[in-house]
């Protein structure tokens, strides 16, 4: 539209833009302005690849090149020859297509995937619309839109305020200032005003720090400021983790090996007088077969079906690396209000300092009426919305017979200071009926305990005295060692409107009304998830702004909190130096009182000893805590939009039970990749000793090039695609926590590899020897290389059921995995139809086989199962079931 609306009145702007501040826009005109205006997006710099370029992104790597090269010179060669046999360079030709298309299949899904969860993760907007709030995905804003505004929303359009409350928002993204921009609605300014002084103006891609407020949208998408410089906060498309990038130096380090190996199976053959050609492309295709080029696309694949399994357990992945990362989980701190209990609060005490409030109605619902009108819930359709607290006090008030629906007019609210963690209190101003005006303000305890000069007593105001104030705490302490959650509530009157609504000049000299205690009962699952914590070595700390007996209760009755342990307050924190708050934390397990900014402390302490944190948050100022964490956990209910960017994975449900599940399937995951990587490199290592082996004793080449190049099709995709999907072992969540740097070959598997890759080497060569000396008498080497050709291939495919488990095969069930055994009977078929059907077995210059050469195939290929299971048996014995290691953090019960 490219108007100045900052110059406009509020009246101005609702007639320009064809809306009301009461009622908002309908849906019918919704959809036409959607029509018109588009969608609210900033179109982004990179494009998409189409199927094509992701086609040809497959073959832009250095070794398909070279293979390509090598097909067109072995094509080259034979025309010049006049030969007219080219099987060779279309078979090759043909492989790398197939490969290619596998490989963009795959990419284009591990897409969607991801697209998919993105599209989860978007973010929201609040509007009324037909004179309903909703809630409704940011990209559907238009035009007129009335925009509602809270503490931790992110504005997502250019939109000029209609009414602020104390309204503080940061736009560094836009005006490049650091400190939070203050708003005003009943303003206007000059055409010409900066950017950064449209106080009446809030921006996309800002988002609110204080207070609340209301907008009416005025530009979307790029008409606004930032779509104008393009710097909308956006998400990196393409992340490698960390394991990607260890795994991309892995397979450069072996491809660097590979083709050293291959040069000198090269110069071997040469000097043994071979066909330069013949050994020119068998050094290639080793080369290729050997490299495991595709590690990092594997990796890709499985973190990105992982993640979509995730989604559906209540578990939105942000960033690819956090997944890998839940798997060296070692601490979790969570909040307790709603992720370690149910959220639902009931009001089941109140009481003032001398415990006569059941005995007086009146007194009751007066207290009762005020926590109700120092209130943010509101009513829709005869239903109370809002805070779970706040809902409770509303609740309780209309159980008392107070009419709800009429206090908003029989007392209008004038001002108010919002809620902050910081002050752990709130205030609003009301106008009373008759005459005069009344402040209240409702909060911790112990901090509007210290506000309050007076309170009520016969109807009277009298001085609180140290002594009615030492009651009034030891009441709060009886009701918190009873695991409620107390709020406390004050007023003050005054004969006319105060003059400045601010926190200095409203939350002092105040009278005590009394105190709400209320109890929102543990989550059923949360008592069994922190028992299954302790069992996976990882320990479960309560975090939580509530007093601390009311923490030290809840988590007693969870099982965090055991005797030994030991509850430290923020108070406690602030007193603390970085140094005694390391050595300390191991015997921690509540921390009480806490505000946002102590969670960073707590999570760099216990990095200091060596731990993965992961941290809840749900508020604009947990975004630095859960940017410090190792994983940070945004709520998906309650969380802030601040709270779910800055985050490395969203609960849509806000519940502890589900980051330990999340956790258990980070290491499912985990497991799963090293299964995949430890499948592809032993597979690799075989076809480089069997090709390695014969040139070493002068034998002749038991596989040629498009043997090499079928077996690398036939084993390296399907099945390591299929051991990326593996059910999780029952036992992983008894194991110890992976440390975050631990090398994928650590603990003996690199010696693993080696050696069954040697193992899968020396059965193709047996295989070779045996046809060659009891089958080739008329044949050359063709029934030798046949069975090499299909030993290699099926013992791979065997031997991918020994990456399933530690644990002894049979120990698990056969078919818990069918994609593995599709991937197996697909191979295995493919494999059988190359050398018996004789158009196929021509190309690949094999001999069918008789069922005695099939059963020496068959035996042969079944030895991985018998090795490895010795191999299990052997460790087994070595490792006589050694009780769980202790963690780093010695204090695990």
């Amino acid at each position: 539209m490219n108007m100045n609306w900052w110059e406009k009145s509020i009246r101005d702007t609702e007639e320009g833009l064809e809306t009301d501040r009461y009622q908002g826009l309908s849906e019918d005109e919704v959809r036409r302005r959607q029509r018109e205006y588009g969608e609210n997006s900033i179109s982004q710099e990179g494009k998409r690849k189409n199927l094509l370029q992701r086609f040809f992104g497959q073959l832009n790597d250095f070794m398909i090149i070279v293979l390509i090269s090598a097909a067109a010179a072995s094509f080259g060669i034979s025309y010049m020859r006049g030969e007219n046999d080219f099987a060779d360079s279309i078979i090759i030709l043909g492989i790398i297509t197939l490969n290619a298309i596998l490989g963009m299949v795959q990419e284009s899904k591990a897409q969607k995937a991801i697209d998919a969860l993105k599209k989860m993760a978007a973010p929201k907007a609040k509007v009324k619309r037909n004179g309903l709030y909703k809630e409704i995905d940011a990209k559907d804003l238009v035009p007129g839109d009335i925009l509602l505004l809270e503490a931790g929303d992110y504005v997502s359009a250019d939109a000029r305020l209609i009414e602020s409350i104390s309204l503080k928002v940061e736009e560094s993204a836009i005006t490049g200032e650091s400190v939070p921009s203050e708003k005003e609605a009943l303003v206007r300014f000059r055409p010409n005003t900066p950017l950064g002084d449209r106080k009446n103006m809030v921006f996309s891609s800002s988002y609110i720090t204080y207070g609340k407020g209301q907008a009416i949208v005025t530009e979307i998408g790029m008409n606004t400021e930032v779509g104008r410089i393009a710097k909308l906060i956006s998400q990196e498309q393409d992340m490698q983790t960390p394991l990607q990038k260890r795994l991309e130096i892995t397979g450069k380090t072996l491809g660097v090996g590979a083709i050293v190996i291959c040069c000198i199976i090269f110069a071997m053959g040469i000097l043994r007088k071979a066909e330069p050609l013949e050994m020119f492309m068998t050094s290639i295709s080793l080369a290729v077969a050997a490299i495991p080029e595709g590690l990092p696309a594997i990796v890709t694949i499985v973190l990105a079906i992982g993640m979509q399994r995730m989604s559906k357990k209540n578990t939105i992945i942000r960033r690819l690396p956090a997944v890998e990362t839940l798997g060296s989980a070692s601490v979790i701190c969570s909040d307790k209000t709603g992720t370690l209990t149910q959220n639902k609060m009931h009001v089941v005490k109140v009481t003032d300092y001398q415990k006569k409030q059941e005995e007086n109605y009146e007194k009751r619902r007066m207290i009762l009426l005020l926590g109700a009108l120092c209130n943010d819930s509101r009513l829709e359709s005869g239903k109370i919305i809002g805070d779970p607290t706040e809902v409770a006090l509303m609740e309780a008030a209309k159980g008392a017979g107070e009419k709800i629906e009429t206090l908003a007019s029989r007392m209008p609210r004038v001002g108010e200071v919002p809620f902050s963690s910081e002050r752990k209190l709130m205030t609003t101003v009301h106008k009373m009926p008759g005459k005069g005006w009344i402040s209240i303000t409702k909060g911790a305890p112990d901090v509007l305990l210290k506000k309050c000069t007076h309170c009520v007593a016969n109807k009277e105001h009298i001085v609180f005295t140290d002594a009615q104030k030492k009651l009034t705490n030891q009441l709060n302490a009886d009701m918190a060692n009873n695991a409620l959650r107390v709020i406390a509530v004050a007023f003050r009157e005054y004969d006319k409107k105060p003059a400045l609504i601010k926190e200095e000049e409203l939350e002092k000299n105040l009278v005590f009304a009394g105190m709400f205690g209320m109890i929102d009962p543990p989550r059923p699952e949360a008592a069994e998830a922190v028992k299954t914590c302790k069992t996976a070595g990882i320990r479960a700390v309560m975090i939580t702004g509530d007093h601390a007996l009311t923490a030290k209760a809840t988590a007693k009755e969870l099982g965090i909190f055991q005797q030994g342990d030991e509850v430290i307050t923020g108070e406690e924190l602030e007193n603390t130096s970085m140094e005694e708050l390391s050595k300390k934390i191991e015997k921690c397990s509540v921390f009480a009182r806490v505000s946002p900014d102590h969670k960073v402390r707590i999570v760099k302490a216990f990095q200091q000893k060596g731990a993965i944190v992961a941290m809840t948050g749900d508020g604009v100022n947990d975004a630095p805590a859960l940017k410090a964490a190792d994983i940070g956990c945004a709520m998906g209910k309650s969380g802030t939009e601040v709270a779910k960017g800055a985050s490395d994975m969203i609960l849509t449900d806000d519940n502890f039970a589900t980051i330990v599940e999340a956790v258990k399937e980070g290491r499912g995951i985990y497991d799963n990749i090293k299964k995949a990587v430890h499948f592809l490199l032993s597979s690799n290592i075989g076809e480089i000793i069997t090709i390695f082996v014969a040139m070493c004793f002068g034998w002749a080449t038991p596989l040629l090039p498009i043997q090499l190049l079928w077996v690398n099709l036939v084993t390296d995709s399907l099945p390591a695609i299929a051991l990326g999907v593996d059910p999780i072992e029952k036992d992983i969540m008894q194991r110890k926590p992976q440390k975050g740097e631990t090398s994928l070959f650590s603990g003996g598997v690199g010696e693993r590899i080696a050696l069954e890759g040697c193992m899968i080497g020396m059965l193709a060569l047996l295989a070779f020897g045996i046809g060659h000396i009891y089958f080739d008498q008329e044949n050359g080497h063709r029934i030798g290389r046949t069975m090499a050709f299909a030993v290699l291939s099926i013992s791979q495919l065997v031997h991918a059921f020994n990456m399933r488990t530690e644990h002894s095969i049979f120990s698990i069930s056969l078919f818990s995995n069918r994609y593995l055994v599709g991937a197996f009977l697909i191979g295995t078929l493919l494999q059988v139809g190359v050398i018996m059907l004789p158009q196929v077995s021509t190309i690949f210059q094999v001999q069918p086989l008789n069922g005695m050469q099939w059963g020496i195939v068959a035996g042969l290929s079944m030895v991985p199962i018998l090795v490895v299971e010795l191999e299990k048996w052997k460790d087994r014995i070595l490792n006589r079931e050694k009780a769980l290691p202790k963690s780093s953090l010695s204090h695990i019960k």
